[in-house]
């Protein structure tokens, strides 16, 4: 073979060589690359409980974007704002509708077969106005009142016993959300403010928190209280009355306290009502807001409007998961 023929042979080798090589250092990017594309980089991501079918998001970056803001300012910058009724406590077990603070009065052994019959025509009246999703909050404002107004006037026509209260709470059928220990325990550790803001009765709703053993020194609770007389017998209520659609007018009556946690500009903000999106109305210097709201009834005609509403909305899912898990990312 002459010299240029050895030369040809030798170039062709070369090229081969560097074909295969470059194909194999491709080969190597294309899978990286895929590796890379394929890695969980978003804190949500990251979070297996957002994973759940109970989970909706309408704007998933945004979420994101709050919770790394939450995450920025840790601890000292973090305070709850939350209802009570079917949003720390639950909807239901097993089908089975659990009680609100006033139901766990208007079933006990304290209330007459006569009131409870009213005290029920009364719910079965005014329970599907306030979740009617046709109807806006200014429509359904004069029938909350109403509503509130005739049960608690019979409720003191009972001449509830203060004493008896505890009985009350712990034979009934109330419960708290599954990781409930967790979400305060958690937030009485990092001494984080706790502001629950409930249209039900505040004597049985802290009964509750302090059987469940969860009623911590962070805890504010604001909510419609019972006012006895010198021998503990109901004779009213204090204070205004506290609806699922005046929230707003009830968080500015409670400034102060939001003065006192002013330095806790980063909120999360939980609710199973559009009224309560209200409860923050009344901080100030709000840098993050999360709102994760619980839709446990009338899902499919109302899915939409609470999309619209809340960063995160919990379908029907009776736990903590998804603000423990949060929690957890920030504390």
């Amino acid at each position: 073979m002459d010299r240029t023929a050895v030369v040809k042979v030798g170039a062709a080798a070369s090229a081969s060589v560097c074909a295969l090589l470059g194909g194999v250092v491709l080969a190597q990017y294309i899978v990286a690359k895929k590796k890379r594309a394929g890695k969980k980089t978003r804190i949500i991501e990251m979070m297996p409980q957002f994973e759940k079918t109970t989970v909706h998001m309408k704007d998933p970056e945004r979420v994101e974007q709050i919770i790394c803001g939450l995450i920025k300012g840790g601890a000292s910058k973090l305070q709850i704002i939350t209802d009570f009724d079917m949003t720390l406590s639950k909807f239901a077990v097993s089908g089975k509708r659990c009680p609100t603070c006033h139901n766990i009065i208007d079933d006990c052994k304290l209330v007459t077969e006569e009131c409870r019959a009213k005290l029920l025509q009364l719910k079965n009246r005014y329970y599907p106005i306030e979740i009617d999703p046709h109807l806006t909050m200014e429509e359904k404002y004069p029938f909350m009142v109403e509503w509130y107004f005739k049960s608690h006037t019979l409720l003191v026509e009972q001449r509830l016993e203060k004493d008896k209260l505890a009985e009350v709470v712990r034979e009934s059928d109330a419960a708290l959300r599954e990781g409930y220990e967790q979400f305060f325990d958690r937030l009485q550790q990092h001494d984080v403010p706790v502001f629950i803001f409930s249209a039900g009765l505040g004597d049985v709703l802290e009964e509750i928190i302090r059987q469940a053993g969860v009623y911590h020194p962070n805890v504010k609770v604001v909510s419609n209280f019972m006012d006895f007389d010198e021998n503990g017998v109901l004779k009213g209520f204090k204070g205004e009355l506290i609806h699922v659609y005046n929230k707003h007018d009830g968080a500015l009556r409670h400034t102060e306290y939001f003065k006192q946690v002013k330095e806790s500009c980063n909120i999360v903000l939980m609710g199973d009502s559009l009224g309560d999106l209200s409860m923050a109305d009344g901080a100030s210097n709000v840098e993050n807001i999360l709102k994760i709201g619980f839709l446990n009834d009338k899902v499919e005609e109302r899915l939409d409007k609470y999309l619209d509403s809340y960063d995160i909305v919990l379908v029907k899912d009776e736990t903590l998961e998804v603000p423990n898990a949060i929690l957890q990312k920030v504390l």
